[in-house]
């Protein structure tokens, strides 16, 4: 399954059954010169049905509204549609913007999609024109299928120099071990245990590109990454944090760019990044990045509606520039052939009721195909990056039920869908894919803090007196609440990096590195545009987000993502697996 970002004029599609369509395009420069506009169609079919994902690239006037028609050859009939108006006559269909996605600027992209039927064969149409005006068509289905990649897919663990990308990069490949974070990690007691394991590289501000007071640079992380990578893959996991703005519910963790920095964070933050990666030097490496944690998963819960909304997110969401932003990212690093992007999708006690999920799917669908991203440039998403919430429950699951009462009912639960990380992975993941994302797509899940063992951890199912006494009983998630998320007391280490741990699932990883705090547990005056976050202060009762309760905050904590050895040393005591 390649998920590279094909270039706007294909010479070959190939289909995933048994038919197969070649498009032969005049000189690129020449067609590129001349098209009014291009249509990207990028197919993922099966036996009787198919997804499309449409990308609109417009380079005429700009538009303040738009209209795609075409016309299939074939008995294709159309069922739903998302990010567009889709209506079918016969053989013709419309495609018209929704209130949202009606702009579309000269040299500005626009993505839909749709799920479809057919029998026999599936043609590509052959004709697109936007507003009465004939465009130049990219396209062909996307997935030749796991068991048959075809001549163009070398296949996941041997992507080939500048071929097709790797279904996931992690297989067959070493991860890059951060050497300072390894040497603050040996540097405790015990710590020689972990100090070997690979996390990521976090680009939280502009100077991070170059190194912050004499600290290891972007450049200088991927040479060293060269030396560990040796004759074989290596993946290098780098955190792209620094959206106008950022983190715009909790203050401990915002950034140096205000509101309206859009321009900076493109030209002094993304383009250099881009260009250090495009260097032919590091063409070997796989470079997995995790786009802007919390970033738009804010924006669905926090910006409007609910009684979280902060004005900051309100903000955020009215200028359009979270979303802006990450469309950017994803647009220039996707263009790269050995970038690896991940979409942070917050955690399941955040998104994991349908009232948040769905309006998320749909609002990581429309950056994803805006702004001049695509499909295309998202290899998957990252859920509880830097968070607690374990990978499985093992003492109970959603559909438990407790004297003919759903737990879904229990105040821990508090009628989410799910109850841990991999099972809200995955279904947000089958989500993404019905949504117009790729068939292939990989989720990440961070790893670094959510092993709950030790003493407290329970060893079976709670009682089966009510509900709540079940669920408090079993499970592993000690937090006092699930909307807790700083610096947590009882936390420990989760299970290891590992890629491919379940179908669906690239890898766990370790995002956050263990021992960097999440937040100051009181104000401390700095350089780095971090505030002070009272849900950082052990002191504090707690707010709407987390049901009024206490924090779990660990006491006397740095800034975030600085070093803090008492949780180094309560990670390390409550692993599980438990460390040796």
């Amino acid at each position: 399954m390649s998920r590279s970002k094909t270039s706007l004029l294909a010479a070959l599609a190939l289909l995933s059954g048994t038919s197969a369509a070649a498009l032969v395009a005049a000189p690129a420069g020449a067609v590129a010169a001349a098209a009014p506009c291009t249509v990207d169609y990028k197919v993922n079919q099966w036996d009787t049905g198919f997804t499309t994902a449409v990308t609109i690239t417009n380079n005429g006037p700009a538009k303040s509204s738009w209209s795609l028609k075409w016309s299939y050859a074939g008995n294709q009939k159309i069922s739903n549609g998302w990010n567009a108006k889709v209506s079918q006559s016969g053989s013709s269909v419309t495609a018209a913007n929704e209130s949202y996605n009606g702009s579309l600027p000269t040299g500005g992209s626009v993505g839909f999609g749709f799920q479809a039927s057919y029998s026999g064969t599936n043609a590509i149409p052959a004709t697109f024109t936007l507003d009465g005006v004939t465009c130049n068509v990219d396209g062909g289905p996307t997935d030749p299928g796991p068991t048959d990649p075809g001549p163009t897919d070398p296949g996941p663990t041997d992507p080939g120099p500048g071929g097709p990308k790797a279904a996931n990069p992690y297989v067959g490949a070493k991860v890059y071990v951060n050497p300072e974070w390894s040497a603050k990690a040996a540097a405790e007691p015990g710590g020689s245990r972990i100090s070997n394991q690979p996390t990521a590289v976090w680009l939280d501000r502009i100077a991070a590109i170059n190194g912050v007071n004499g600290g290891m640079g972007l450049r200088a992380h991927l040479d060293e990454a060269l030396k560990q990578k040796g004759s074989g893959e290596l993946v290098v996991q780098l955190v792209i944090y620094d959206l106008p703005g950022r983190d715009c519910a909790a203050l401990a963790s915002n950034g140096e760019l205000g509101p309206n920095d859009l321009d900076k964070y493109k030209s002094q933050y993304i383009d250099p990044i881009t260009s250090i990666l495009s260097e032919s030097k590091y063409a070997g490496l796989r470079i997995a990045t995790v786009i802007e944690p919390d970033s738009l998963p804010n924006l669905i819960t926090n910006a409007g509606g609910t009684n979280t909304t902060t004005d900051a997110c309100v903000t955020m969401k009215s200028n359009g520039n979270y979303e802006k932003g990450v469309s950017y990212a994803l647009d220039k690093l996707g263009a790269l052939a050995n970038v690896y992007n991940y979409i942070d999708a917050g955690h399941h006690g955040w998104l994991g009721w349908d009232s948040n999920l769905g309006p998320s799917v749909q609002e990581f669908y429309k950056v994803a195909t805006t702004n001049g991203a695509s499909v295309g440039d998202v290899a998957g998403f990252i859920v509880n990056t830097a968070n607690y919430s374990p990978v499985k429950e093992p003492n109970f699951k959603v559909t438990d039920m407790v004297n003919g009462q759903t737990i879904r009912q229990a105040k821990w639960v508090d009628w989410n869908q799910y109850v841990d990380e991999q099972s809200f992975a995955l279904g947000l993941r089958d989500k993404l894919v019905a949504a117009g994302f790729d068939s292939g797509l990989g989720m990440l899940i961070d790893t670094s803090r959510n092993g709950w063992g030790g003493s407290a951890r329970p060893a079976g199912p709670g009682p089966l007196t009510s509900v709540d006494a079940y669920v408090n009983g079993g499970r592993i998630d000690r937090r006092i609440h699930a909307g807790n998320w700083c610096n947590q007391s009882g936390a420990g280490i989760g299970q290891r990096p590992t890629a491919a741990p379940a179908t669906g699932v690239d890898a766990y990883v370790w995002v956050k590195p263990p021992g960097e705090s999440d937040g100051n547990s009181a104000a401390i005056p700095n350089d780095e545009g971090k505030g002070f976050d009272r849900m950082c202060d052990p002191t504090y009762g707690g707010n709407a987000r987390n049901g009024n309760n206490p924090t779990g905050a660990l006491p006397n904590a740095p800034l975030a993502g600085h070093w803090f050895p008492a949780q180094f040393q309560q990670l390390m005591q409550n692993a599980y697996p438990p460390l040796s």
